[in-house]
C-alpha cells in the first residue's frame, strides 16, 4: 500500500454538500475547496449537480486553481423506470461529457430511487430489476463513449442497498462497482466480504466508517438515515465500526489502483466559523489513511 496515500481524494459531501431536498446548509465551494487541499487532499469529485462549474473548460481550471484535480462524479439516476429514466438521460450525458472533458476516468452512478431523500427503501420486483439492468447498459455506453468507466455505488435509501442487491447486480451485469464502505455497512452487508465478491470489479471507493449501533436504528426503523447523520453516524475514518483496514489490505491485493474517496455524509444546519467544521474530521480521516499507507 505504498502508493495509498497520493491516492486520497475528497469529495464535497464530506463538508455537508449534498443536492438532495432539505439536506442542509451548502459552504462555499471556495472554501471547500481550499480547505480540501490544506487538509491533504489532492482530488475531488464534483459534487451535485451545478455546485462546481459544469462547463467542462471552466471546471478543470477551477479546481486546478486550489491544485486539485477531478477524480469522478456522482450521478443519479432512475434505472427501473423508463420514463424517469428518459427524462434524466441530458443530465447523465452532460455530467459525463463534463466528467470526461475534466480528467475524470469514473462516473459514479447513483441507482436512485423514485422518491426524494434517503430515508424510505424500496424493493424492486423482477419486472422492474429487468428494465433496470436495460438501462444500466445504456448508460454504461453512455459513460464508455465518453471514456469513463462506470462504478455502481450501493446506497442506502436508492434501489441498489442491501446485501442481495449488490449480489444480484454483480450475477446479471458487468458493471463495476464504486465500493462505498459505509453504505454497504449501513445496509448489513461486510465491506471486506463485498470487496472480496467483487474482485476485480472496483473501479473507486468511497470511505466512510460508521458508528454500528446508528446504522442497526436505521436498518430496523428506528430511525431516518437522515437523522442518523445528524445524531454522528459518520465518525472520522478510524472512529467507527468498519474494518476499513480489511477493506484495503483486500483491495489493494486485489491490485486496485484506483482512488481513494474520503466520502463522510455530513448534514450542516450553518456556516460553520472559521477554524470549525467538516475540516477537523476530514483531517483526521486523512491522517488514519496515510497511517495505514505507511503501516
Amino acid at each position: 500500500m505504498t502508493d495509498l496515500g497520493a491516492r486520497i481524494a475528497g469529495a464535497p459531501i464530506t463538508w455537508g454538500v449534498d443536492g438532495s431536498p432539505g439536506w442542509g446548509f451548502l459552504m462555499d465551494r471556495d472554501r471547500v475547496m481550499a480547505e480540501m487541499r490544506e487538509v491533504g487532499l489532492s482530488a475531488t469529485e464534483i459534487g451535485p449537480d451545478g455546485y462546481l462549474p459544469t462547463d467542462p473548460g471552466e471546471l478543470r481550471e477551477y479546481v486546478a486553481g486550489f491544485d486539485l484535480e477531478v477524480v469522478g462524479g456522482f450521478v443519479p439516476a432512475v434505472l427501473h423506470m423508463d420514463d424517469r429514466f428518459e427524462a434524466g438521460l441530458p443530465y447523465v450525458e452532460r455530467a459525463s461529457k463534463a466528467l470526461s472533458a475534466a480528467g475524470a476516468k469514473v462516473l459514479v452512478l447513483g441507482p436512485t430511487s423514485h422518491l426524494d431523500g434517503y430515508d424510505t427503501s424500496i424493493q424492486l420486483d423482477d419486472a422492474e430489476w429487468a428494465t433496470f439492468f436495460v438501462n444500466l447498459r445504456r448508460l454504461q455506453d453512455i459513460a464508455k463513449q465518453n471514456g469513463l468507466s462506470t462504478g455502481l455505488h450501493p446506497h442506502w435509501g436508492m434501489a441498489v442497498e442491501r446485501r442481495e442487491h449488490v449480489e444480484r447486480v454483480l450475477a446479471s451485469s458487468d458493471v463495476d462497482i464504486c465500493l462505498d464502505t459505509g453504505h454497504l455497512y449501513i445496509g448489513g452487508a461486510d465491506p471486506v466480504e463485498i470487496a472480496r465478491a467483487a474482485a476485480g470489479r472496483v473501479n473507486h471507493v468511497h470511505v466512510k466508517d460508521v458508528v454500528g449501533e446508528l446504522a442497526e436504528q436505521v436498518r430496523s426503523g428506528e430511525t431516518t438515515f437522515k437523522q442518523a447523520t445528524l445524531d454522528g453516524m459518520f465518525p472520522p475514518a478510524g472512529d467507527g465500526d468498519v474494518d476499513l483496514k480489511g477493506v484495503i489490505e483486500v483491495l489493494e491485493a486485489d491490485g486496485f489502483d484506483g482512488w481513494y474517496v474520503l466520502e463522510q455524509d455530513v448534514s450542516l444546519d450553518a456556516d460553520p466559523a472559521p477554524g470549525e467544521g467538516p475540516a477537523i474530521d476530514a483531517e483526521q480521516s486523512v491522517r488514519f489513511l496515510r497511517s495505514l499507507a505507511e503501516g
